[in-house]
């Protein structure tokens, strides 16, 4: 069966403080890591009223630290905001700390608006336009060493020196990443749950022009997709009722923390509203373990992924504990051996 991960944003949902969605983050990883799920990744995001966590780094340290057996990862840094040796820093530490279980996930988006992009770069050299690849390069530099004699940083050490940096994945959702993950040899996850890139050609191309490098020998795909499971459809309809209206504020630039049922509910929408929903659900799969699986299925087929990472925001905790569960008996995941 397809192994199964997590993206998790640290949701904050209305009427509750942002402390508690931190803490529900470090709860659900205990959680799917007991149902034997094989990685959980936290994003990062600034200046948002709807995410609780703009530090993946402090939050995979704390999430290893109470799990045996998940990887645990960034899904991800978002490379722009950062200087590559802070990076390079940070994630050689988690590797030291927690051996074999840590992972690197970039993007290049800012994760945010231009003010706030502008407030956490103005103190870093800028530069005009994508720098990502410049960034990466010299992230990748402080791996292996070689700057070249007579560089600035030919002496500078990103320390711990003897611990490697975790798998490098890098993230997307078009066909620009998946073909420099294939370039450069690394990992690559697809955020279906956004993109408005077909999802079956980024997952082909990058099997296809994947390039062996120190980094992977293989092509290691994962699929990121949302979902929300109940017991019943109608109940997982019922759930959805959040995320549609959250949805519909985020595309009119409202970053509001997820609304409860009952809120979604009272909502009254207009007709147009209606169809923009339709139109969100394309990206969504929600059912029962069974409607899910069969939603899912045709695009699993088409794109092959090694691994699904899905991404579940409900506004209940346990509804969405309890979905992780569902979808995990769905995919017939097998619980790890006890430690």
């Amino acid at each position: 069966m397809i192994p199964l991960s997590v993206l998790d944003l640290s949701v904050v949902t209305s009427g509750t403080r942002p402390a508690a969605a931190l803490r529900n983050s470090i709860d659900l990883a205990r959680h799917v890591d007991g149902l034997g799920y094989v990685r959980y990744w936290l994003a990062e995001h600034h200046n948002l009223a709807s995410v609780a966590s703009p530090a993946p780094d402090v939050m995979i340290g704390q999430i290893a630290a109470v799990t045996k057996h998940i990887r645990v990862g960034s899904g991800g840094v978002m490379l722009p905001n950062h200087a590559p040796l802070v990076v390079a820093e940070r994630f050689k530490m988690l590797e030291a700390l927690f051996p074999g279980r840590i992972d690197l996930g970039l993007g290049r988006a800012p994760g945010t608006d231009g003010a706030t992009a502008y407030a956490l770069r103005s103190r870093l050299d800028r530069r005009e336009g994508d720098d990502f690849l410049e960034r990466l390069h010299e992230l990748i530099l402080w791996e292996t060493r070689e700057f070249p004699a007579g560089h600035p940083y030919h002496n500078v050490v990103a320390m711990p020196d003897d611990t490697k940096l975790p798998p490098i994945w890098l993230l997307g959702s078009s066909d620009y990443s998946s073909e420099l993950a294939a370039q450069v040899g690394m990992g690559f996850a697809f955020a279906h749950h956004f993109a408005s890139h077909d999802a079956v050609d980024a997952m082909v191309h990058y099997r296809n022009r994947f390039q062996p490098s120190a980094w992977r020998a293989s092509p290691h795909a994962i699929l990121a997709v949302a979902v929300i499971i109940a017991d019943t459809d109608e109940e997982a309809e019922r759930l959805a009722s959040s995320f549609d209206l959250n949805r519909l504020r985020r595309d009119r630039g409202q970053y509001l923390p997820l609304p409860s049922v009952e809120e979604a509910l009272a909502y009254p929408y207009s007709d147009s509203e209606r169809t923009s929903i339709l139109r969100n659900r394309s990206r969504l799969f929600v059912g029962s373990p069974a409607t899910v699986r069969k939603k899912l299925q045709p695009l699993i087929d088409a794109s092959k992924p090694d691994e699904l990472m899905a991404i579940t925001a409900v506004y209940d905790h346990e509804a969405r504990k309890k979905s992780y569960s569902l979808l995990a008996e769905a995919f017939g995941l097998v619980k790890p051996a006890a430690a």
